[in-house]
C-alpha cells in the first residue's frame, strides 16, 4: 500500500537512481539527486516547522522548484507554489491566509521577496540544499504521517476577489495517480512535457505520474508557448511522449499551423482540459498525429485534477461538442437538478456533482466557503458522504454520454429565453475563418458580446450563424481580436477581454 507521495520518490530513486527525473532548459536532476535534495531540504525545514505546516515556495516554474516541493513533503509539511511574478498584494494575501512562518525562495528572487515586507523567515534553496540530513527527525515525521495529511494547497481566484486555497491530501493524489497511469498506459520510458504552472492542478498530472513510474518530466519554459517553433523543437529534441495541456496551449499550435514547421513524432498521448476543446483544433492535431491517444479530461481543482475522462475513439464534426466521458474509478459523478433531485434523463440540464476519495479537504482557513460547496450528499440521509458541487452544468445525451454545457454563471436569460453561451461558442468555432471564439453576457446592457480571433467580418458571421442558431442567440456585438488573452493557467482571460471592451466603449462615447 502507498500512503505517502514519498513512497513514489523512494521507489523510483531505488530503481532508476541515474535516470533524469526533472529537467528544464538549464538544469536536470536524477532521481537519486531529487531524493537527496528532498531529504536535505526536509531536514532543515523540520527544524523550524511543525508537522503539516505550509511551505510557501516563492519561485517560478523550473526543475529546482520540484526539489523544494519534495523537501516540504519530507519535512511532513505541505507546499504552496506562490508565483513570484504575481502582484505583491495577492502574494501578501496568500501568505496571510497561510499564516506562513517561513517562505522558501532562491537568491534570484530574494529582492522581490524582501520587498514584500514578510515578517517571517526567508530561506534560500541554495542554503537548504547544503543542509545535513537528519534521518531521525525525518523518520519520526514519516512514522506519524497519515494519507489524509495535506500534500499541497493551490490558490484559485475567489468570487469576492480574495484567493481561496484548495487543500489536497496525499490520499487524493495517490488515488488519482494510480488510475491515471494505468488507464492511459504511462510508463518508465515516457517523457512528460509540462505546460501547466506549478500552482495549477494540471501540473499534478505531470509531476506525480512521473514519480510513480520513473518517467522523466521536462519543464517547458512558459515563453516557448508564444514561439511555436521553439516549442516544437523542444518537444522533438527532448523526445516528449505525453502532453497533458490546457486547451488553449494546444490551440496555439493549431491556430498558427505549427506542424507545417515540424511534427514531433515521439508524441503518443495528447490529453487536454480546462476549457471546451474546439473540434476544429482537435482535428488539426489528429491530422498530423493520427496514431496518438487523445483524451478529453474534465474536473475542477477541488476534486484533485479530474473526475471524468473521454478517450476519443470516433471522429467528431466541427459542429459537435466532445463528451466529458465517464468517471475515474473510485469517483462518483452525477447530476442534480435545482431541487437536489438526481437527473438521469437525456437532455435535462443539471449541476455536476462529485463524491469519492478525490475530493479536496476544503479551502484553507475558509470554513464559510468550504461549507458552500463541500456539502452532504442530499441523496444520502443515512451517513456522512461529502460531495463537491462544481457549479458546472451538464447533461446526458441519448446514449447516456455526459457533456459539460456551461458554468452556472454563464447560463443567461436573454430576450425571454434561457441560453447557454457554450452552445453559441460551439457554433462560432465551427465556422471557416474563425479560430477561437468566446461569448460574454453584458447583463446591464442585455447584450451578448462575441470576442473572436479570425478573418471574418461581423456581417459574415451573422449571415452564417443564422443558419445554425435561432435569432435570439445571435450575439449583439462582435469584437475582433488579434489573439485571445490568456490567464497564467492557460485559459482565455474573460476579465481582460471585458475590460478592453469597456475601455474601447468609453473612448467611443467621448
Amino acid at each position: 500500500m502507498v500512503y505517502n507521495i514519498l513512497d513514489y520518490l523512494e521507489a523510483s530513486a531505488a530503481k532508476y537512481p541515474e535516470k533524469i527525473a526533472f529537467a528544464d532548459i538549464e538544469q536536470s536532476f536524477t532521481y537519486q539527486e531529487v531524493f537527496s535534495y528532498a531529504r536535505r531540504i526536509g531536514s532543515r525545514l523540520s527544524k523550524v516547522l511543525v508537522q503539516n505546516s505550509p511551505v510557501p515556495v516563492l519561485m517560478e516554474k523550473e526543475a529546482w522548484t520540484l526539489n523544494v516541493f519534495m523537501g516540504a513533503v519530507c519535512a511532513g509539511c505541505f507546499y504552496t507554489l506562490v508565483d513570484i511574478s504575481q502582484p505583491a498584494e495577492r502574494i501578501q494575501t496568500i501568505l496571510k491566509t497561510l499564516e506562513a512562518k517561513i517562505v522558501v525562495t532562491s537568491s534570484q528572487y530574494l529582492e522581490k521577496v524582501q520587498a514584500l515586507c514578510f515578517d517571517g523567515e526567508i530561506l534560500l534553496i541554495e542554503e537548504l540544499a547544503k543542509s545535513e540530513i537528519d534521518k531521525e527527525t525525518l523518520d519520526s515525521r514519516r512514522k506519524t504521517a497519515c494519507d489524509t495529511d495535506p500534500l499541497y494547497t493551490n490558490f484559485t481566484s475567489g468570487s469576492t476577489g480574495v484567493p481561496k486555497g484548495v487543500v489536497v491530501s496525499h490520499r487524493s493524489v495517490i488515488d488519482f495517480t494510480e488510475h491515471f497511469v494505468r488507464i492511459f498506459g504511462i510508463g518508465t520510458e515516457d517523457v512528460i512535457g509540462n505546460q501547466a504552472p506549478f500552482d495549477f492542478d494540471v501540473s499534478v498530472k505531470d509531476i506525480y505520474p512521473a514519480l510513480r513510474t520513473g518517467a522523466t518530466l521536462q519543464v517547458i519554459p512558459k515563453k516557448y508557448f508564444s514561439v511555436p517553433k521553439k516549442l516544437l523543437d523542444f518537444l522533438d529534441e527532448r523526445k516528449v511522449t505525453t502532453l497533458t495541456w490546457a486547451v488553449s496551449a494546444l490551440c496555439i499550435i493549431s491556430m498558427l499551423k505549427g506542424f507545417r514547421y515540424k511534427v514531433p513524432e515521439s508524441i503518443r498521448r495528447v490529453m487536454f482540459s480546462g476549457e471546451v476543446m474546439p473540434v476544429k483544433h482537435l482535428n488539426y492535431w489528429k491530422s498530423y498525429l493520427p496514431d496518438a491517444l487523445y483524451v478529453n479530461l474534465y474536473g475542477p481543482t477541488e476534486i484533485t485534477c479530474n473526475c471524468t475522462y473521454y478517450i476519443l475513439d470516433r471522429e467528431f464534426s466541427e459542429e459537435e461538442t466532445l463528451p466529458i466521458g465517464e468517471a475515474f474509478p473510485n469517483e462518483r459523478v452525477f447530476l442534480l437538478d435545482e431541487n437536489d433531485k438526481l437527473l438521469t434523463k437525456p437532455g435535462v440540464l443539471g449541476e455536476i456533482c462529485v463524491s469519492g476519495t478525490a475530493l479536496a479537504l476544503g479551502y484553507y482557513r475558509n470554513q464559510e466557503k468550504t461549507d458552500e460547496v463541500f456539502v452532504q450528499n442530499p441523496l444520502n440521509h443515512c451517513y456522512v458522504e461529502p460531495i463537491y458541487r462544481t457549479g458546472d452544468l451538464g447533461r446526458y445525451d441519448e446514449k447516456g454520454e455526459l457533456y459539460y454545457v456551461t458554468r452556472k454563471d454563464f447560463q443567461i436569460k436573454h430576450m425571454g429565453h434561457r441560453i447557454e453561451l457554450g452552445e453559441i461558442e460551439t457554433a462560432l468555432q465551427a465556422l471557416d475563418g474563425i479560430e477561437r471564439a468566446l461569448c460574454i453576457f453584458d447583463e446591464p446592457n442585455t447584450k451578448i458580446l462575441c470576442f473572436y480571433a479570425g478573418k471574418l467580418l461581423a456581417k459574415e458571421i451573422i449571415q452564417q450563424l443564422t443558419e445554425k442558431l435561432p435569432r435570439f442567440m445571435i450575439p449583439n456585438i462582435f469584437c475582433q481580436v488579434e489573439t485571445m488573452p490568456m490567464t497564467k493557467n492557460g485559459k482565455i482571460d474573460r476579465k481582460k477581454l471585458m475590460a478592453d471592451y469597456q475601455m474601447q466603449d468609453k473612448k467611443q462615447e467621448r
